[in-house]
C-alpha cells in the first residue's frame, strides 16, 4: 500500500512589527521576499517596504479571508499579521480553516510580550485580553483588586472607555499606562489613572492597567455567587446562594456554551459566562422585558456576548447550536427534557431547579427514569424580628442535575 503524500506548505502567516523588514529573521525575509502574493491591512503592507509581490488588502467583509486564500492555493503566499499570528490574532482564524500542514507560521514578539517589557510585569502573573473588533465591556470581567490587565484596544478612544468602566466600579485609582507603536521609531508612553485620564493616544496601542481598589469598590469576582443586586431584576430570579449550587453542577468549561432555558434576568447565564473564558450562553427567554434587563445585565457585567432567543422551549430550542450544559430554571414539562437532552452533547451537564409542588413532581418523574442527583436546598437568611433578630427563611428549591454519558 502506497503512502499518501502530506500536502505541502504553500502558506505562509508572517507576524511583523514596527521595524518592519529589518525585525524579521533572515529565513522569513527570504520567504517574504520570494512571495507572489501578500495579503495584509494598509499599515502592514507599509512595514514590508518595496517587496516585489502582489499585493491583496484583507477583504471586506473580513469573513471572506479563507475563501479568497483558498482561491491563491498553488502560489507563494504570505499573510502579514501583527506580532505573533496565533495570540488574539488572524493565524488562529485561518487555522481552524486550513490544514496545519499546509501552512508556516512565522511569530514575531506580541505586544503582550513587548508591554510587560515595558511595564517590568511577569506575563505569566497579567491577564492578557483583546478587544479589538469585540465589544470593550468584556474586559469588565476583569475588574478584580490587584489585577494586572494587558489589552489590545481597538483604538484611541478604547483607553478612555476602559477608563470610565474602571471609575464607575469603583477603581478610579488603577494605574493605566498606553503603549503606542511599540519597538517602532514612533513609540509613546502616556501614563495616569483610570479617574483622570484625559490623554489623547494614537490609534495603534495597548493598554496596561494596574488594578487599584477603593475601599467602596464592587466586589465582583467570577466566581459564581454574585450579589443579586448586582443584577436588574423583577424578583424572579435565581437568587445568590442556589446560583452557586447550579454552576457547580453545571461546570463552566473554556469555550463551552450553556443553554439557560427560561433566561429571566439571566443570571445563570451571565455568571456561566465570567466563570469560564470563552464561555458562551444562550438564553432562551419568552418575556420582551425580561430579555431587555437579561441584555442590560450581560452588559453591565462584562459578558455582551450573551445570546438572547424569543420563545419558549421545547419549540424555541429547534436549530440552537449542540450545547455543552443546560439549565432549566421554569417551565419543565418531560417535553422540554426531552428536547433538551436530546440536543445536549456527550459529557454534557444538565440542572433543572424547582419551586412548585407541580415542577417538583416532574422533577422526581425524570429523576426515577433518568437517574442523577436529586438534592432539596433551603436557605434562610438574618432578618429583624421586632428589636431581635431571627432566620427568615426562603422557599426550598428541589434541584435535580445529571451528566450525559
Amino acid at each position: 500500500m502506497n503512502a499518501v503524500a502530506a500536502p505541502e506548505p504553500w502558506l505562509h502567516v508572517v507576524g511583523i512589527g514596527e521595524d518592519g523588514m529589518d525585525g524579521l529573521l533572515p529565513a522569513t525575509r527570504a520567504v517574504v521576499e520570494a512571495a507572489e502574493i501578500i495579503v495584509g491591512g494598509d499599515r502592514h503592507h507599509e512595514l514590508a517596504g518595496a517587496v516585489g509581490a502582489e499585493r491583496v488588502a484583507w477583504p471586506s467583509p473580513f469573513d471572506a479571508l479563507i475563501d479568497r486564500l483558498r482561491s491563491f492555493k498553488g502560489r507563494r503566499v504570505v499573510v502579514l499579521a501583527t506580532g505573533d499570528p496565533l495570540w488574539f490574532s488572524v493565524g488562529a482564524r485561518i487555522g481552524r480553516a486550513i490544514p496545519a500542514a499546509e501552512i508556516v507560521y512565522h511569530p514575531q514578539l506580541s505586544a503582550f510580550q513587548l508591554a510587560s517589557a515595558r511595564m517590568g510585569w511577569s506575563l505569566a502573573d497579567v491577564e492578557t485580553l483583546t478587544v479589538h473588533g469585540r465589544p470593550v465591556e468584556q474586559m469588565i470581567a476583569f475588574i478584580q483588586p490587584q489585577a494586572r490587565l494587558l489589552i489590545l484596544t481597538t483604538g484611541p478612544d478604547t483607553p478612555g472607555q476602559i477608563a470610565r468602566f474602571l471609575t464607575e466600579r469603583g477603581f478610579g485609582r488603577s494605574l493605566m499606562t498606553v503603549l503606542a507603536n511599540m519597538g517602532g521609531e514612533a513609540e509613546a508612553r502616556f501614563d495616569g489613572t483610570a479617574e483622570s485620564w484625559d490623554h489623547e493616544v494614537p490609534a495603534f496601542n495597548t493598554l496596561a492597567v494596574d488594578c487599584i481598589a477603593a475601599p467602596d469598590a464592587a466586589m465582583i469576582p467570577r466566581v459564581p455567587g454574585l450579589d443579586d443586586a448586582l443584577f436588574v431584576s423583577d424578583g424572579t430570579m435565581t437568587k445568590r446562594e442556589l446560583r452557586a449550587a447550579t454552576l457547580a453542577k453545571l461546570m463552566p468549561m473554556r469555550g463551552a456554551l450553556l443553554w439557560d432555558i427560561g433566561a429571566g434576568s439571566g443570571s445563570v447565564a451571565i455568571e456561566w459566562m465570567r466563570a469560564a473564558r470563552y464561555a458562551n450562553a444562550i438564553g432562551i427567554e419568552p418575556r420582551a422585558d425580561r430579555q431587555a434587563m437579561a441584555a442590560a445585565n450581560a452588559l453591565a457585567l462584562g459578558t455582551p456576548r450573551l445570546r438572547l432567543v424569543e420563545g419558549e422551549a421545547p419549540a424555541a430550542l429547534d436549530g440552537l447550536p449542540a450545547p455543552d450544559a443546560i439549565f432549566i430554571g421554569g417551565g419543565l414539562s418531560a417535553e422540554v427534557f426531552a428536547a433538551a437532552w436530546s440536543a445536549l452533547r456527550p459529557l454534557g451537564r444538565l440542572v433543572a431547579n424547582a419551586v412548585t409542588l407541580e415542577s417538583e413532581a416532574a422533577l422526581i418523574a425524570l429523576h426515577a427514569a433518568h437517574g442523577g442527583d436529586l438534592v432539596r436546598i433551603s436557605v434562610a437568611r438574618a432578618a429583624p424580628v421586632g428589636r431581635l433578630t431571627g432566620w427568615k427563611p426562603a422557599m426550598p428549591v428541589t434541584q435535580w442535575s445529571l451528566i450525559k454519558r
